[in-house]
């Protein structure tokens, strides 16, 4: 029953002062916008974006968000309705200009950094997670449509998507394929006119349909006939719903249905489709880029849409953190030691519920830094001056991205689970709300690359990067992060200058390990990816948090507290997880027994 009431309901509030202060502490926004030549903007300007940003997500998203889960999307007739206000919800959405914030100009956007858009995407999936999903995987399609798409194709659907009015998705996975694109099967013949003619069928495609929009842009991985075997022999095809006349209006429908809907664990309100192309002879669809190279185009997508991932973790582990620390306020239960009321206090006072409650803290501030860290490096990389300082940049993406995506989302997952052992039996039970966060936060380490395919990412392609000089560079950094702890002479640090300096020797040694491995033994380097991601995660969130310390300013001494917990209770795992990376590889390698 969506109706049924919530136990302890909370209202979601956009952690604005939080953003605003991890965009300067962790993604050196005013050095950000110097570089990118974005004179025009400033924190203010950034703060009143923010600002109304929450404003939409507190009064539009948050509200739908219980009953979308109660209600989910219901396919009938070959149409998908969502629930009860989305469509309303979509129309205000795009009316208020928020699809096109990062969009480009030329085509209607209004061509903010990469780092703003993804600080207003941490407020619209904390909201509403199920609801973001959609114009995340619209501004997915934008990016590679600009990219590769020829003048043609970027006239005629990319106004319409940047304004809202169409909707995009990614078309990659197959029943049969799962993660490994090599087994693609999804045909494309190409017609005498230009176009082509798809058939095939993809699974757990993203609002693939809806009744929001008149039409979906999908954006489909293909192969024609005669390509060379693996994803060397695949193509990019963008695929509408309509066909779109010459003159930009709708035609006829194309050959493009939904077949039937996933009944998930969580995001139930997002429609995630099976889609069938070309089951009365073939959906017409346009190349995007060349033909046999539609891999590169769509990893344009496929690594905007980790980082963006990455950031509804950091979404669904702030909103926990907040239910979280709401119950724990008003829940009394037992007394505060030495305390000499009959009276029960708020579980709050005891210790275990505030270790708690610092972990989902610490861990949500970390995972945020590093995404900020990530878009901010994004925007410098496309739009510095300075060739060198784009080269520098790129570099940068590629070895965090996979870091963003597996920590952003792990950390999801243990700060909503750890928000329901704070609630204790109520959090087991649904109408609390809290469950609703773990349920939806599960998803998150399996698509765009399960968090283990980030580790393979990380390891064989992004520690090789400039003959291992990236990720030296990296290491420098948050060495001189633990120097300028170390430098500090107050209390309140405690041993976080030694403890963070414990992690990042524990890492430096996993990395020489690691490349060693690499190129003589990938077997142990697969075997061991997981926990050395996980030990690159803890370095650099340790090391973004101490950064916002160190700042100091309103809010410093929670902010110090933050870091040192981190230091002194979750990056303490560090120098293990070290020892794992180098001595559990064989164990993992070797044959199971049965």
């Amino acid at each position: 029953d969506c109706r049924a009431e919530r136990l302890w309901p909370m209202t979601y509030h956009a952690p604005v002062d939080d953003i605003v202060f991890a965009l300067k502490a962790a993604a050196d926004l005013p050095q950000v916008l110097a570089k990118i030549g974005a004179s025009d903007l400033d924190e203010e300007t950034i703060r009143a974006i923010l600002d109304e940003a929450g404003r939409f997500a507190t009064e539009v998203l948050d509200p739908l968000n219980w009953g979308g889960d109660r209600a989910g999307s219901k396919l009938a007739g070959g149409v998908v309705h969502t629930p009860p206000g989305w469509k309303n919800a979509y129309d205000r959405f795009a009316q208020g200009g928020w699809s096109g914030l990062p969009c480009p100009t030329e085509f209607g956007g209004q061509g903010l950094p990469s780092v703003v858009s993804m600080a207003a995407s941490e407020i619209w999936n904390g909201a509403n997670l199920a609801f973001g999903v959609c114009p995340l995987l619209t501004n997915g399609a934008i990016d590679s449509v600009h990219i590769g798409g020829c003048a043609e194709l970027k006239e005629r659907f990319l106004p319409k998507m940047v304004s809202g009015e169409w909707t995009g998705t990614m078309n990659l996975t197959e029943p049969q394929a799962g993660s490994d694109l090599n087994a693609v099967a999804t045909r494309a013949v190409k017609q005498g006119d230009g176009t082509y003619k798809i058939t095939g069928t993809k699974i757990f495609i993203s609002y693939g349909e809806h009744e929001l929009t008149p039409n979906i842009i999908h954006l489909v991985l293909a192969r024609l006939p005669g390509a060379p075997p693996g994803t060397r022999g695949i193509s990019l095809f963008l695929v509408p719903k309509v066909l779109v006349n010459d003159d930009g209006s709708l035609g006829a429908r194309n050959d493009v249905i939904c077949a039937g809907l996933e009944h998930k664990l969580g995001i139930i309100a997002s429609p995630t489709c099976v889609m069938k192309f070309g089951e009365q002879g073939g959906a017409t669809g346009y190349l995007v880029g060349e033909e046999n190279h539609g891999l590169a185009t769509m990893f344009v997508m496929m690594n905007a849409a980790r980082l963006a991932v990455g950031v509804q973790g950091v979404a669904i582990a702030e909103r926990a953190t907040q239910r979280a620390l709401a119950f724990a306020g008003e829940r009394r239960q037992g007394r505060a030691l030495g305390s000499a009321s009959k009276a029960m206090d708020p579980i709050a006072v005891h210790p275990d519920v505030r270790r708690m409650l610092l972990t989902m803290q610490a861990m949500t501030s970390a995972a945020r830094g590093i995404c900020f860290a990530t878009a901010a490096a994004t925007d410098i990389s496309h739009r510095a001056a300075d060739e060198t300082d784009r080269k520098h940049a790129a570099s940068r993406v590629a070895l965090l991205t996979p870091v963003a995506k597996a920590f952003g989302t792990d950390a999801a997952v243990e700060v909503a689970s750890l928000g329901i052992q704070v609630h204790g039996g109520m959090g087991f039970v649904e109408e609390t709300g809290a469950a609703q966060h773990l349920r939806d936060a599960r998803i998150l380490p399996i698509y765009e690359g399960t968090n283990g395919i980030q580790a393979i990412d990380l390891v064989m392609r992004k520690l090789p990067l400039e003959g291992g000089d990236a990720v030296r560079a990296y290491l420098a950094e948050v060495s001189a992060t633990c120097a300028a702890v170390d430098a500090v002479s107050d209390p309140a640090f405690g041993q976080m200058a030694a403890r963070m300096r414990d992690t990042l020797q524990a890492l430096e040694g996993a990395t020489v390990w690691m490349a060693h491995a690499a190129a003589n033994n990938p077997e142990a380097a697969l075997a061991s990816a997981t926990p050395y991601l996980r030990l690159f995660s803890l370095a650099a969130g340790g090391h973004y948090l101490a950064k916002a310390a160190l700042m100091g300013g309103a809010g410093g001494p929670n902010r110090v507290r933050l870091a040192r917990f981190f230091a002194e209770h979750i990056s303490t795992s560090g120098p293990g997880l070290a020892v794992c990376v180098r001595d559990g590889a064989d164990v993992v390698a070797g044959t199971l027994v049965s």
